[in-house]
């Protein structure tokens, strides 16, 4: 009977094993900017604790100048970004392409990855999604996780925050997703909508999580904050 208890004991404690430390002496670049009502240096901050409390090595940038050089980005194993409406030159979306492309991870949340630069179709690729729309602004809504590895344990939620309305590449795994109820724009009643994914480019893994209009979101919501940094682990380079 003891021996039986410690193998459900030990079942219980995997999902949270898998994802313990995985940062641990890996290099991360943190890039912020852009649209000030995403705080993202607020994100930056609040993610920067917790990439430090695992030990990670830990680059922070207000601008784009690490992505000027591709022996830069390959020297990473993580890249986080929390860019909203700016500008990145062709030469930079190359660099990073050919980064991912080779390993290096890249992850984030809301706009600052699906709406970081809307005329660079190279960026949209990396990322698998684009987005286009938040009928009603705030919303009230439900968070539904599909089952994957990185929502193990997890359990849906509500949330008032914006409901990204995104065009999505067909080739992402979507781990969570969420209904639209028509109610501002009646033409989209009951689209079902990913809310997080994750996907390879190259041989580079790429994370996104739709919700942190407010980065504060991933604080209120212990679920949501758990997903994040599990798919921030998942994408690193192993």
């Amino acid at each position: 009977m003891k021996s039986l208890r410690f193998i459900i004991f030990i079942l219980l404690l995997l999902p949270y094993l898998q994802f313990s430390q995985v940062l641990n002496q890996k290099n991360v670049l943190l890039v912020w900017g852009g649209y000030e009502p995403h705080k993202p240096e607020l994100f930056s901050n609040i993610v920067e604790e917790w990439l430090l409390s695992q030990n990670a090595n830990v680059d922070i940038y207000n601008d784009l100048s690490p992505y000027d050089s591709y022996d830069k980005l390959i020297s990473y194993d993580l890249i986080i970004q929390s860019v909203t409406m700016e500008k990145i030159s062709s030469k930079q979306a190359n660099n990073l392409s050919k980064a991912v492309k080779n390993g290096v991870g890249i992850a984030g949340a809301h706009g600052g990855l699906t709406d970081s630069f809307r005329e660079n179709t190279e960026f949209q690729y990396i990322i698998g999604g684009q987005f286009v729309a938040h009928p009603g602004g705030q919303v009230d809504y439900k968070v539904i996780f599909k089952k994957d590895e990185l929502t193990e344990g997890l359990n849906n939620f509500r949330i008032k925050t914006e409901q990204y309305y995104m065009h999505v590449d067909p080739n992402i795994d979507v781990i969570a997703e969420t209904k639209f109820d028509g109610k501002f724009n009646p033409w989209i009643d009951g689209v079902v909508m990913p809310v997080a994914w994750k996907k390879k480019h190259g041989m580079g893994k790429v994370f996104y999580f739709a919700i942190g209009h407010d980065p504060m979101e991933f604080k209120q919501h212990i679920d949501a904050w758990k997903l994040l940094t599990r798919g921030f682990n998942w994408a690193s380079r192993k």
